[in-house]
């Protein structure tokens, strides 16, 4: 069981790594494409608040690792970790080589859910748990939109009373303020995205007889916020191509108001201890914002393809944990 849950850790923490080059572009794709920061700063910036904002909190960690199922109780909790964390980390990579920004979130929550449908029985699941973190998950990326939409009008109706019609002005003035908003983006990123591995680490512990309750260890703190810190470091450029490029052109007006939009929801979110996915969250709101400059200009071919692909990641990551599931242990 030790060296078990010893490779579970390990797995969790290459999930964290590979989240952090995979999500990367959720933080900086915006400040990249304005030019606010260069990109190898703005990977780094990013990496380093990444970190910091794992550190500072746990409430997303608990509700990953007791809301789905009791880890206490569950049959099987350890292999159940094993086979969803192998899932999501094969969902992520095929998503990353195709430059998809899919959700390392949805296939985390799952993966987990048909593993444990697999492992342990669906009357193991905490159906009222799994379907309220999915509520979150698929109402998050609409909010995004409309706040974006919300708050980017507001910002336009400011300027055109202002009377300030320097185009060139308002994009030096706009590409500062990217500075603040991406940093606090990278650390709301952090305070979410990480806490999900914790809480899949928790789980195992708990599950294995290593620890009890779902407080989070600092070190299992300390472990997964250098991960993600590590992977962001990486920096995902596929997908922060398909972010800044592929949806519409950016500008620092709109750049600076997807960051805003995303980080209140993130940071919200995260202080109620509940999961969501940064990446739709900051694509929808970037897609909001867009809308107001140039509702024509968004590549709604392109989003019509993410939006796909952020419909199926749950189903498909429930049904490869399972599968996986009955193949590994029908073997060993």
């Amino acid at each position: 069981m030790l060296t078990l849950i010893i490779f579970i850790v390990l797995l969790a923490l290459l999930f964290d790594f590979i989240n952090g080059f995979h999500d990367t572009a959720n933080a900086i794709a915006t400040s990249i494409s304005t030019r606010a920061l260069s990109p190898r700063f703005a990977v780094l910036y990013a990496a380093v608040l990444n970190f910091i904002g794992a550190i500072l909190s746990s409430e997303v960690a608990k509700t990953v690792g007791g809301s789905i199922a009791n880890p206490a109780e569950i049959d099987n909790g350890a292999k159940i970790v094993m086979v969803a964390l192998i899932a999501s980390i094969a969902w992520n990579l095929f998503t990353w080589y195709y430059a998809i920004p899919s959700s390392s979130s949805h296939t985390l929550i799952g993966a987990l859910g048909g593993a444990v449908i697999a492992g342990a029985g669906s009357d193991s699941l905490n159906w009222s748990g799994f379907l309220g973190i999915i509520k979150i998950l698929i109402l998050s990326p609409i909010i995004a939109f409309a706040a974006g939409f919300i708050i980017m009008w507001i910002i336009k109706y400011l300027i055109l009373i202002s009377g300030n019609k320097s185009r060139s002005k308002l994009n030096r003035i706009f590409r500062s303020f990217q500075v603040v908003s991406a940093g606090l983006l990278s650390f709301s990123h952090g305070g979410n995205d990480a806490q999900k591995a914790m809480g899949i680490i928790v789980f195992a512990l708990v599950a294995g007889g290593y620890h009890v309750g779902l407080d989070v260890p600092l070190w299992v703190k300390i472990s997964a916020a250098t991960a993600m810190g590590l992977g962001t470091s990486i920096g995902g450029w596929k997908i922060i191509k398909t972010v800044s490029k592929k949806i519409m052109k950016i500008e620092p007006v709109n750049g600076f108001a997807s960051d805003l939009t995303s980080s209140i929801i993130i940071q919200t979110s995260t202080a109620i201890g509940q999961p969501l996915s940064t990446t739709h969250v900051i694509t929808s709101a970037i897609i909001g914002t867009g809308s107001v400059i140039r509702f024509k200009d968004v590549k709604w071919g392109t989003v019509s393809r993410m939006i796909m692909t952020w419909v199926i990641t749950i189903p498909i990551s429930m049904a490869l944990a399972y599968v996986l599931y009955k193949l590994i242990f029908s073997i060993f």
